[in-house]
């Protein structure tokens, strides 16, 4: 895995910070959801974490996010059957590209580079939340247009350019189980409720190139809980 940039590290640190503040409220608001149907046992921990880390494998070896999100969405039951993922944008909170940025996607300090900051929705579960920056003169006219003025999921607009992603880091937020738990460490006691869940678990950070290399996007993506918002797998089974 290539190394971060520093100043692009600082960039998404304070990204990261202000994304988890934004979204706190509404995240808080649906998390109790998910940490309800997972309780506090070492089965249901070692369970969560093996689920999580099924997720991060398979948006790592994907290039979208959104089909990859829309996989997860239908395989457990999150939505309506049929239903997709969709894109909620949030307005108003606009970040210039700045040179760390520019350099990962190859442009000068005069290209314009587009922004967009999305909840990436599976029915009424927001699943993620990302930052985004785009060359739209890397973009066909029409996906900019539906860029420009829809709600359309990024990588379900761009998806005719059968683009790569090359991810720069993966970063487990929350763990269920202590560190050294996999060379004998003492695993928690159960508790008498749910597992405690904050309200985001994974954070990417990704570079999405053309076929021939060219980067076109910087993303920045932090999943919420409401990933694990379904029955932990030794209770569905009973």
């Amino acid at each position: 895995m290539p190394s971060k940039p520093p100043s692009f590290v600082r960039m998404i640190a304070l990204g990261s910070s202000v994304a988890i503040a934004l979204g706190a409220q509404t995240a808080t608001a649906q998390e109790m959801s998910a940490a309800s149907q997972w309780p506090d046992t070492p089965t249901s921990r070692l369970e969560a974490l093996a689920i999580l880390q099924t997720l991060n494998a398979d948006l790592l070896s994907n290039a979208s996010a959104t089909l990859t999100l829309d996989r997860w969405c239908a395989a457990h039951k999150l939505a309506p059957e049929g239903s997709k993922i969709v894109a909620q944008r949030v307005r108003g909170q606009d970040k210039p590209a700045d040179a760390s940025i520019r350099k990962l996607l190859a442009v000068g300090p005069d290209e314009p580079v587009a922004y967009r900051r999305v909840r990436l929705a599976c029915g009424d579960r927001i699943l993620s939340e990302a930052d985004n920056w785009y060359v739209p003169a890397k973009l066909t006219a029409e996906m900019n247009k539906a860029l420009d003025s829809s709600d359309v999921a990024f990588g379900r607009a761009v998806q005719a350019l059968n683009f790569t992603r090359t991810n720069l880091s993966a970063k487990l937020l929350w763990s269920p189980l202590p560190q050294g738990w996999e060379t004998g460490a003492d695993l928690p006691p159960s508790g008498n409720g749910s597992l405690a869940l904050p309200s985001f678990l994974l954070e990417h950070h990704a570079v999405l190139k053309l076929p021939d290399g060219t980067p076109f996007s910087a993303l920045i993506e932090s999943y919420t809980s409401r990933v694990l918002d379904f029955p932990a797998p030794h209770l569905s089974s009973q």
